[in-house]
């Protein structure tokens, strides 16, 4: 199964509890960090919820 990487880059201040949740799920705790997830529906849709405040590339 092939990864994503995912890097936080912008601040999880000023967003909602929910999504300070789904950054903390997906393993992402400050801006710079990088992280590889598998590549799942679930995943995905994680990323699409907060993606105004990641990067996402194929691993």
């Amino acid at each position: 199964m092939s990864t994503l990487k995912a890097t936080q880059f912008k601040s999880s201040i000023g967003s909602n509890q929910a999504q300070r949740d789904t950054l903390r799920s997906l393993g992402l705790r400050r801006i710079g960090h990088t992280v590889e997830v598998q590549d799942t529906p679930q995943q995905r849709g994680a990323l699409h919820a907060v993606r105004h405040l990641v990067r996402v590339e194929e691993a």
